[in-house]
């Protein structure tokens, strides 16, 4: 019998709940489906999911389909606790997008289609709410394959038009279909398993309209993996029963799991645990059914299992990967007066289990307890269930936001730890990565210099802590972090002493670094009525967001964009407000970028890194048998490892007088190579270089070099930036964005060809899914499209701390009206233009091209 475990998302009222009712119902599970308005849903079985009307926990049902068994795993739709819904994603065989069909693809869904597809999961789709004016199947799916990626079918087709549809998704398809008519069940089979083809149907899950077509589709096209032999688990969820038992959910990944089973593990500290599975319990809905003992694919509750975690691998399944979705906000938590702060720290310790991303913390400076949440609704739920499960009633300071910290160019740090008897001394390269990579560790030290377990130490100590970074202590991020250098002492060094080593070399990089703030940013779907999307789009602006052309059907006007989390939370009230209750507010957190007001936030934090002893950045050196501190401005001269590093801007070693050779300048060649190879490094070759390049046998002369010669100036454009700063290309773009792409282009050409500069224009592509940038030469332009989820911004910061590595001097000029992305790109030594001033110096360009062409003209006549 096949097993088959299906979950079902959603942006929180496309239908999600309801269609998880329709499905059990149409499958004989349910005898009546139950409704989330009337507070009978099979599925939402918490008393609080039942009172707000909304799913807040993952819960399982099994279902009988024709050969297979379906365990149907229905996750929140809100934004606030989609990382139960992250969570699940490890253990499914597919999934259920619901899309709406009057409201299309929402904020929200956009942020589960990203983690579907980091997962692999193949996935099907409903469109629900077909049956309500407005909803249309083709712009359904016209919607779909725009916003989230090609590939979505209507399989509703009849079986001609079918084939023909799958056969434009893949050569071997489409081979199939020329020779043989069809495309064959085990090739469709294929395309949906590896994530080519996307079934979609359509319905109304309120009128069981089409449920059973998705029903069938299921039962014939959802894949099933080949489990191995050996015992293998994926734990993906904590829990407890009414009786406080201790469950954690788990899916059976290999071989077969018995009651009683001794199971191993790591807890997430990484010390070791081992215990039996006491019972196994197959849950639906709130009743379970007791098991002897669980198959491959069986998806189920054990107990006696007090140290597993959410993510966990059990035997031979490894350990799932960190979690994409994190916490924008931290609140304290204020228990009343007389609560023990041990028992408030144990009770919330208890629900940290069961939500990993809660992230309790405990300041034992202020003796109080901070909590980590998606957002608002989050924080009510918290509060309910301290309530209802400890009996203890508590409420929350006001929330902050959750910042991190980075650095803008690459740093060396030096850490030496040696008090008497004790040795260790490591050397970190840190660099900026890009955003939303989080911390990248690596070694390029030989193990003939450092054995690789002391190597392997240093590392896992990197990785075994949140390290907070220096202007606010908020953790650091998007960094790689590599070991460049380490020494040990034959009889001297411990553990311990690389790990002071480590923590301090990273500590007094960071003291050195280019430091920038971030802070997280929400994608926001914002729809007012006509009259009030002036005052929305001001709004916007105030907050330092950002939105694309405003769309407009009817009376309804609908923005989307991109703001600071900071400024947008609470918004919804004023929304509703000056709507008089007509607007809604969606947002979903999108990542982090620079923060829009970094001073004052820094500033606020009142945070004095020299004065954090728990982090201290200076060194300890032996001399005269004891320990002596010094300071990490002055640490550098006293270590006893060279630092075999040089970083852009330092002076290199001096070398041997008959080695030395002053570079010459670069010719245009040599410029185009090089920054063909920075291309190189994102997006591989370029394509039909040998187009863009002329051969090395047709490279002109050099000229002489003299106080004469004119710097290479590079020229690095935002592309969007400017298109919509400048009214007549944003009008245009309103209208045909590729073609306003095409104008500025045209007009670019004609400045470079003037200027002779090395032109760069930058266009985002994060919005395009599956994307993996381009790389193109128009005229004289070089045209760069990004790859998926990388801004223009992000692009520029990459390519300008290249340029600055380059020894030859360089002008180098980045049009952009991000004052953000000014800080950074000033710190690599480049200057910045607004898009308005490029405006007035492409006017006076003009002004020259059309003078000149004028008085070639006259002397022509």
């Amino acid at each position: 019998m096949r097993r088959i475990t299906v979950g079902i998302l959603a942006h929180v009222d496309a239908g999600k709940t309801t269609l998880s009712e329709a499905l059990l119902y149409r499958s004989g599970r349910l005898k009546k489906p139950g409704r989330v308005d009337h507070g009978d849903a099979f599925l939402d079985t918490d008393e609080l999911e039942r009172r707000r009307g909304i799913t807040i926990f993952a819960k399982q049902a099994v279902l009988a389909l024709p050969d297979a068994v379906l365990t149907l795993l229905d996750t929140p739709g809100h934004v606030d606790f989609a990382a139960e819904a992250e969570r699940t994603l490890s253990v499914l065989d597919c999934a259920i997008l619901v899309i709406s069909g009057t409201e299309g693809v929402q904020s929200h869904t956009a942020t589960l289609w990203q983690l579907l597809r980091r997962r692999k999961v193949p996935t099907f789709v409903f469109v629900n709410k077909m049956d309500l004016p407005g909803a249309e199947k083709e712009a359904a799916l016209a919607d779909l394959n725009a916003r989230l990626d090609s590939g979505f079918v209507d399989f509703t087709l009849p079986e001609a038009d079918l084939m023909e549809e799958l056969a434009a998704l893949d050569e071997a398809a489409l081979e199939e279909y020329l020779s043989g008519g069809a495309v064959s069940g085990a090739t469709t089979a294929g395309l949906i398993a590896a994530r080519r083809a996307y079934p979609c149907y359509f319905g109304s899950a309120l009128k069981l309209e089409g449920v059973d077509a998705l029903l069938e589709g299921l039962a014939r096209w959802a894949p099933v993996p080949l489990y191995p032999p050996d015992f293998g688990a994926r734990v993906f969820k904590i829990s407890r029963d009414e009786q406080g038992t201790r469950l954690t959910h788990l899916k059976v990944t290999g071989g077969c799991l018995k009651a009683k089973t001794p199971l191993e593990g790591r807890t997430a500290a990484g010390q070791p645990w081992q215990q039996k599975a006491d019972a196994l319990r197959l849950y639906s809905g709130a009743k379970y059914a007791p098991l002897t003992e669980a198959e491959a694919g069986t998806v189920c509750a054990v107990t006696g299992l007090e140290h597993t975690w959410p993510g966990e691998g059990l035997g031979a399944e490894p350990d799932a990967e960190a979690p994409a979705l994190e916490p924008v906000l931290a609140c304290e938590v204020l228990a009343p007066e007389g609560t023990d702060s041990a028992d408030l720290l144990a009770k919330l310790r208890l629900l940290e289990q069961e939500d990993p991303l809660l992230q309790v913390e405990w300041s034992e400076a202020a003796g109080r307890a901070q909590v980590r949440l998606m957002g608002e609704v989050q924080q009510q739920v918290l509060a309910s269930r301290m309530k209802s499960r400890f009996g203890l009633e508590v409420a929350f300071g006001p929330g902050s936001i959750v910042y991190k910290e980075t650095i803008a160019a690459p740093v060396v740090g030096m850490g030496h730890f040696e008090p008497l008897r004790h040795y260790a001394e490591v050397h970190l390269l840190l660099e900026p990565g890009p955003r939303g990579s989080g911390l990248a560790l690596a070694s390029r030290v030989s193990e003939d210099e450092l054995n690789g377990n002391w190597q392997r130490l240093i590392l896992s100590h990197l990785a075994e802590r949140r390290h907070p970074g220096v202007l606010t202590g908020s953790p650091i991020t998007d960094m790689k972090i590599t070991l460049v250098a380490g020494k040990a002492h034959l009889k001297h060094t411990e553990g311990g002493d690389f790990r002071q080593a480590t923590f301090r070399a990273l500590r007094q990089g960071l003291m050195q670094a280019q430091n920038i703030l971030l802070e997280p940013w929400y994608a926001f779907r914002l729809e007012v009525p006509a009259e009030n999307l002036g005052r929305a789009m001001a709004d916007v602006q105030r907050m330092g967001g950002r939105f694309d052309a405003p769309e407009t059907a009817g009376e309804t006007a609908r923005l989307t964009g991109e703001a600071p989390v900071s400024e947008m939370t609470g918004y919804a009230a004023q929304v509703a407000a000056y709507t008089k209750g007509n607007g809604r507010l969606s947002v979903t957190v999108k990542g982090y970028e620079p923060c829009h007001n970094a001073d004052a936030v820094i500033a606020a934090s009142g945070y004095d890194p020299e004065r954090d002893i728990e982090n201290p950045a200076d060194s300890v050196f032996c001399s005269h048998g004891a320990g002596v501190v010094v300071p990490w401005r002055e640490a550098a001269q006293r270590m006893h490892l060279e630092n075999r590093v040089r970083l852009a801007g330092e002076e290199a070693a001096p070398a041997a007088p008959q080695q030395a050779q002053r570079a010459r300048p670069a010719t245009g060649l040599e410029e185009d190579a090089q920054l063909a190879a920075i291309f190189e490094r994102t997006y591989g070759p370029v394509q039909r270089r040998e187009l863009l390049f002329r051969s090395p046998k047709e490279e002109a002369p050099a000229a002489p070099a003299g106080p004469w010669r004119k710097t290479p100036e590079y020229l690095l454009v935002d592309g969007y930036n400017v298109i919509f700063d400048w009214p007549d290309l944003k009008k245009l773009a309103a209208q045909d964005l590729s073609a306003a792409r095409e104008a500025l282009i045209q007009v670019l050409c004609n400045y470079q060809g003037y200027h002779q500069c090395t032109l760069i224009v930058v266009f985002d592509a994060y919005r395009v899914s599956g994307g993996t940038g381009g790389v193109e030469r128009q005229g004289g332009v070089w045209v760069v499209y990004t790859k998926e989820a990388e801004t223009a911004d992000a692009y520029i910061e990459k390519v300008t701390y290249e340029l600055s590595r380059l020894e030859q001097d360089r002008r180098v000029r980045a049009v952009t009206s991000d004052g953000a992305e000014q800080l950074i790109i000033l710190g690599h030594g480049t200057l910045r233009v607004s898009a308005r001033m490029f405006r007035q110096e492409m006017a006076q360009t003009e002004r020259e091209i059309e003078r000149i062409i004028a008085e070639h003209n006259a002397r022509r006549g």
